[in-house]
């Protein structure tokens, strides 16, 4: 076999045997096929797409780059959730815990945050001392003691789709469905759970702006997940304004420990307990997915998912007084809250805005070099659909200096838009694939 025929093969729109394509996976990870024809290959993909059958051998052929997790040892059966990013997307750090405490073990590899979308190790390590660089051994040990563990990718996990990302980055080939579907997945497969919850974002603050081309990725997935073995769910959910109240880190987090004691915000939390519903339904411990509710708010209620949250950031190195004193999470030095200049019914709330504000004061990184300042964002709060007042609270802005948050204000009012008329609240969700 030869790189140049596969490229041409699938240039001319034909479809790749699996044995072509583990060919040049493999070759390319290797080094043995160079970056300009792999980005020529990309290119062909980007143009000609791929079946669900290409996709999930592509999928498999990244899984088996590099080390792979079992943890049949350690867990009966594991599951994982993985979202396709957002604005104020603190998800993972209450939905981990609620169903841990459930007695599911959940063992996640996560990543850090580009552009306006948020990382939840970015947001983790605003808690002094937490460890997100375990090795494989500290992982397994970690989620058979407490069933809960949270971490970074290593290195030997999936190397093909670290190179792959870093091409389709510079090539122009970041929105091939296929592509993003194969790096997702590989990254779970080779992770080792086997029931897989996908949070697929749609709206102007996630990659996927329409719900069809949410859709297709959801889809495409879960096809995946059929030809893999996996047990995979893909739920579409809002993203045409902040998830919850803040984004940032240290502030997110201060948001994620007040939902794990029963309270936070309420789209986030029925948010979080859909997402965690239909995890405890993949691992078969309930039977429908509306028993799961009450199991879910006993825990919340009882504190038992809180506990674990405690459990896991001690047992990797994290200060546990600092989720027991919120007050001492990083703080910015400028808190300000802005008002609201008219009256009328909030219309807008703009997700990608209102993130790209929160990256300017330095939440977030525009490139993956760029330090990250966990004390800094913001809080909006109002949603779509809701009534303000002139002179109401609209939005908060942590910042460094003052003019760092009055250039943040300028953008955020812009962000927002109000009507004389009602406004029907966004919904949370639009669809579930499975």
């Amino acid at each position: 076999m030869r790189a140049v025929d596969i490229i041409i093969k699938k240039r001319d729109g034909e479809i790749l045997s699996t044995e072509e394509i583990h060919f040049f996976i493999e070759g390319y990870a290797s080094g043995d096929i160079p970056d300009y024809q792999a980005s020529a290959w990309a290119m062909a993909v980007l143009q000609k797409g791929m079946t669900s059958k290409e996709t999930a051998d592509l999928t498999t052929a990244i899984a088996a780059s590099g080390d792979t997790i079992d943890l049949s040892g350690v867990a009966k059966f594991a599951v994982d959730k993985h979202s396709t990013g957002g604005v104020g997307d603190k998800t993972t750090l209450v939905v981990q815990p609620i169903v841990s405490a459930c007695g599911v073990p959940v063992g996640k590899m996560s990543g850090r945050g580009l552009g306006f979308t948020g990382g939840t190790l970015d947001k983790m390590e605003s808690i002094e001392g937490f460890r997100v660089d375990l090795s494989t051994d500290e992982f397994m040990e970690q989620l058979e003691e407490i069933g809960l563990v949270l971490s970074g990718q290593t290195a030997d996990l999936a190397p093909a789709d670290g190179k792959l990302y870093a091409l389709r980055d510079v090539t122009g080939t970041v929105p091939s469905i296929p592509l993003i579907a194969s790096s997702v997945m590989s990254k779970k497969i080779a992770g080792g759970a086997q029931g897989i919850v996908l949070d697929v974002k749609v709206g102007n603050g996630a990659f996927m702006q329409s719900v069809d081309d949410g859709l297709e990725l959801a889809r495409l997935m879960v096809e995946i997940g059929v030809h893999s073995g996996s047990k995979v769910v893909a739920l579409l959910s809002d993203m045409n304004q902040p998830l919850g109240n803040a984004v940032g880190n240290a502030i997110e987090v201060r948001e994620a420990v007040e939902t794990l004691q029963d309270g936070g915000p309420s789209d986030f939390r029925e948010h979080c307990i859909i997402v965690a519903s239909h995890m405890l339904l993949l691992a078969e411990k309930i039977k429908d997915i509306s028993d799961a509710r009450g199991l879910i708010e006993d825990e919340l209620k009882d504190g038992h998912a809180y506990e674990k949250m405690v459990a896991m950031v001690r047992a990797q190195g994290g200060d546990v007084g600092m989720l027991e004193d919120l007050d001492r999470l990083p703080k910015a030095p400028i808190i300000t809250t802005y008002s609201a200049q008219k009256s009328g019914f909030v219309s807008l709330v703009h997700a990608r805005e209102v993130g790209l504000s929160a990256m300017e004061l330095g939440a977030g990184r525009a490139k993956k070099s760029d330090p990250v300042d966990h004390a800094v964002g913001v809080v909006v709060h109002t949603k779509v659909g809701d009534t303000i007042a002139q002179g109401d609270s609209l939005f908060t802005v942590h910042a460094q200096s003052e003019e760092m948050a009055s250039t943040a204000a300028d953008r955020l009012y812009g962000a927002h838009a109000f009507s004389d008329e009602p406004v029907k609240p966004l919904p949370l969700f639009y669809e579930t694939v499975e």
